[in-house]
């Protein structure tokens, strides 16, 4: 009898959702990990192609999301919520003694939808909120903390690095200047900051875009969570075991691709040197090219555009 989950009427659409399934999930028994459950898009679609005897680990270090999954899938026997970053994979693995055992691993990284679309977070420079931008907004320093207190160069080197941004020390001087008149409190506070400190912008993008992206990298340490989860994950996975990871932008999917290339590739050794089959074994295998969102999917959802998924298997 097919188990039914509770109806949602959340508007979040799950980027990449039929294509990162399928790519993951070929063990219809096996034990699986969405490491960034969001608002369950990615785990209900899991869940269809289970079996009884399939499970699914659903991690997010947002109360909000593992709250609302909670109550989207009291029913579901089959999943089990932890509230985590999920560069705690491993410990959480190795609690439920399931080392070396998942069928899969699922990272889509970045902000989610809701997050981006609920003002009180403070994600949003178009909607008027608190600087806050923490994904796990029960802990941690919010943005106007560090805003308000960073020196000029921290502020300058974080929106350089992590946002690309090309006016990064005019930025850096205007939010100094103007929090010493009055500290920074609000979104639209900073979004105006940036807009004046900016000399010219690419037309259709707000100034703010670049800027704000890196704050929340900053703040919620992403590109360093990634990094470790990714260096855990393959002693995680079981033999023919798939790593599938959704990235949305440039310094995410650099970390992907480097560490599936470099995980999937042969050391490069002299050619005077005998080695064994054994020598030149890699842990993983490169499973198929870069997936994109469709055009299709890009219309219904802009947010997809920028999406990009890689796919690994651990090898046996």
């Amino acid at each position: 009898m097919k188990r039914m989950q509770k109806k949602t009427s959340s508007p979040h659409q799950t980027v990449l959702l039929t294509e990162a399934v399928d790519a993951l999930v070929l063990n219809p028994t096996g034990t699986y990990v969405d490491g960034t459950f969001g608002r369950g898009g990615h785990s209900a679609a899991v869940l269809e192609k289970l079996g009884r005897q399939g499970c699914l680990l659903a991690i997010d270090r947002d109360p909000a999301a593992i709250s609302y999954g909670a109550e989207r899938f009291v029913d579901e026997p089959r999943i089990e919520f932890v509230h985590a970053e999920f560069s705690n994979l491993k410990s959480v693995i190795l609690e439920r003694n399931l080392s070396g055992n998942l069928s899969g691993v699922l990272l889509d990284l970045g902000v989610s939808s809701p997050q981006l679309d609920e003002a009180d977070r403070g994600f949003s420079f178009i909607r008027e909120g608190p600087l806050d931008m923490r994904m796990n907004n029960s802990s941690g320093m919010t943005a106007a903390e560090w805003l308000n207190s960073a020196a000029d160069s921290e502020i300058t080197e974080v929106l350089k690095v992590y946002g690309e941004e090309r006016f990064a020390k005019r930025i850096a001087r205007g939010i100094v200047e103007a929090r010493a008149e009055k500290p920074l409190a609000t979104t639209k506070e900073l979004a105006k900051v940036i807009k004046s400190a900016v000399p010219f912008f690419d037309k259709g993008k707000h100034p703010a875009t670049r800027s704000f992206q890196a704050i929340r990298i900053f703040i919620n340490s992403e590109l360093a969570e990634l990094e470790v989860a990714l260096a855990d994950v393959v002693k995680l996975l079981a033999p023919q075991g798939r790593l599938v990871v959704i990235s949305f932008h440039s310094l995410e999917d650099r970390i992907v691709k480097r560490f599936m290339r470099d995980t999937s590739t042969p050391p490069r050794l002299p050619k005077e040197i005998p080695v064994t089959g054994q020598q030149t074994k890699t842990p993983m295998r490169l499973i198929g090219k870069p997936v994109h969102a469709s055009a299709a999917e890009i219309e219904a959802n802009p947010r997809s555009r920028s999406a990009i998924m890689r796919i690994a298997e651990r090898v046996a």
